[in-house]
């Protein structure tokens, strides 16, 4: 019975912990000590108490461009909900021809502090050591250090409409979404970060270890196990950059981990490696032909917990990867110019799984335990459905929403000047489901498709949008309806049983297009 109660305390703790902060001295102690020789060059840095609000941020960003005028350049990209201006920062000298492009971005989730600071704290030491002017001349950085303002200035997850940003990355309903991809999309970066941080305790690990158990990694790295992501740019990702870099952090005394997630089912509790939807930025930006990271520091739910330390492993994270791209120039630009023409489209896929082992902290003994458990692998994922990819994607007009979201992509869409007769693959629904719960505010559909070959006359303004582009491999992930993020799955696309779509497959393409 004592024991019992024990638990149930301890539990308390633990809920205790994740609302009102203060991790036990001793794990901080032992595990992330401060890392207090990092200097005082930030807003949030400079101050005991809070961090960086929008007037210091702007503040600060503008300071940069003044003092460097030949290598920084501030833009605004649109505005938050509420109004607030979205700042980018644009480092290089020169055009950017025959440069490798680099992006980074931060405070996505507005209750992330780290991601933000590690990002200004990574300006500046850029700009203020001499030996980055080589780095300059052969990669231009942009930088979006606090994505979700409005969020961010609360310190809550979302943005002002209750939307999570990282999970908008294909129906684009947030205001900021857009503008967000649009600024992505038009600089078509060879290489993207994306700084985020988990939470350590969270209600799923108080039932581990003897009395529940916290986050032991210092930072856990994502990259996409997406199948409709070509081989050699996941594999090229992962030995070429986090690799490295995982190297980088070892040295540094910090603990690194692949991102992975708990989940319970049948009351047993699992984890999910890894990640393949194209609704989070880190598939989203690697389905644009990008080498593409998630970065999650341990800090959601600390306040200014370790913050020094947070911020120098988002720092140095980001300074690999500028190396790195320094680095693999002639293959990055290679991968862009010549990117790899997929003959498939995965519509569906499932994760691989193995047992294995996850390190963490017991909380009530402050030791390093290891505990078995199941993993759900995303980089072991073997398509379900598959189609032949096709030529392009003929979308009927009076879609003009569905193609302005297209557009958000940079995607290069045509429109027939005349009427035109092709044969066509289109989709018939032959079943329909609708969850009775809403995501992120979609009422969604899951439907099951079957193509019927058809020759139909199309008339002038019906919209082309070809698959043999540089940001490709998107497509199939929106308009194929099956697919996990797609405008009909998402409900962009109303439908029900017994009905074609307005959204064709053409697989030979027409003599006349080039």
């Amino acid at each position: 019975m004592a024991r019992k109660f024990h638990f149930i305390l301890l539990a308390l703790a633990a809920l205790l912990l994740m609302q009102f902060n203060p991790q036990p001295k001793k794990i901080t102690e032992k595990f992330f000590p401060e890392k207090s020789d990092l200097p005082a060059v930030t807003p949030a840095l400079k101050k005991k108490k809070g961090f960086t609000n929008y007037p210091e941020l702007i503040g600060f960003l503008k300071g940069l461009e003044q003092q460097f005028p030949d290598l920084v350049q501030l833009r605004f990209i649109g505005k938050s909900k509420k109004g607030k201006d979205i700042p980018l920062i644009r480092l290089g000298r020169g055009d950017e021809a025959g440069k490798v492009r680099v992006w980074m971005q931060g405070g996505l989730h507005g209750d992330e502090p780290a991601s933000t600071e590690a990002l200004l704290y990574l300006l500046h030491t850029l700009l203020h050591q001499r030996e980055n002017n080589k780095l300059f001349e052969h990669i231009t950085l942009a930088v979006v250090p606090m994505a979700n303002i409005d969020g961010y200035l609360e310190q809550q997850r979302n943005n002002a409409e209750g939307l999570d940003l990282n999970r908008d990355q294909t129906k684009l309903m947030a205001v900021e979404s857009p503008q967000l991809k649009i600024a992505f999309a038009r600089f078509q970066p060879h290489v993207s970060l994306d700084f985020h941080e988990y939470r350590p305790y969270r209600r799923d690990y108080v039932k581990l270890g003897s009395f529940g158990v916290t986050g032991l990694h210092d930072v856990m790295l994502l990259y996409s196990g997406n199948l409709n992501v070509p081989e050699a740019q996941r594999r090229f990702t992962q030995e070429r950059f986090l690799d490295p870099t995982r190297a980088v952090l070892g040295q540094a005394g910090l603990q690194h981990h692949d991102y992975v997630t708990p989940e319970e089912e049948d009351g047993h509790m699992h984890f999910n490696r890894g990640s393949n939807n194209a609704r989070s930025s880190a598939t989203n930006f690697a389905l644009l032909n990008s080498v593409s990271t998630l970065v999650e520091v341990r800090g959601v739910g600390l306040g200014r917990v370790s913050f020094k330390r947070r911020i120098f492993t988002g720092y140095l994270i980001a300074q690999s990867y500028l190396d790195l791209a320094l680095k693999e120039k002639t293959a990055l630009l290679a991968m862009q110019e010549n990117p790899e023409q997929l003959t498939e489209t995965v519509v569906k896929s499932k994760r691989g799984s193995y047992e294995g082992q996850m390190d963490f902290i017991d909380i009530e003994k402050a030791e390093k335990i290891s505990l078995s458990t199941t993993f759900r692998d995303a980089w072991q994922s073997k398509a379900t459905l598959t189609r032949n990819r096709p030529d392009a994607y003929i979308i009927e007009s009076g879609q003009e929403m569905l193609v302005r979201k297209l557009q958000f992509f940079n995607l290069k869409i045509d429109t027939l000047k005349q009427a035109e007769e092709l044969e066509v693959e289109q989709f018939y629904i032959e079943k329909h489901h609708s969850p009775a719960e809403k995501y992120e505010q979609m009422k969604l559909q899951e439907v099951s498709a079957r193509l019927e070959q058809t020759k139909q006359l199309f008339p002038a303004g019906t919209f082309r949008i070809s698959t043999r582009q540089l940001r490709g491999n998107i497509i199939g992930e929106l308009l194929e309806p099956e697919a996990p993020n797609s405008f009909v799955s998402f409900g962009l696309l109303p439908t029900e049983s017994g009905r074609y779509l307005p959204v064709y497959r053409l697989i030979q393409p027409n003599k006349d297009t080039p």
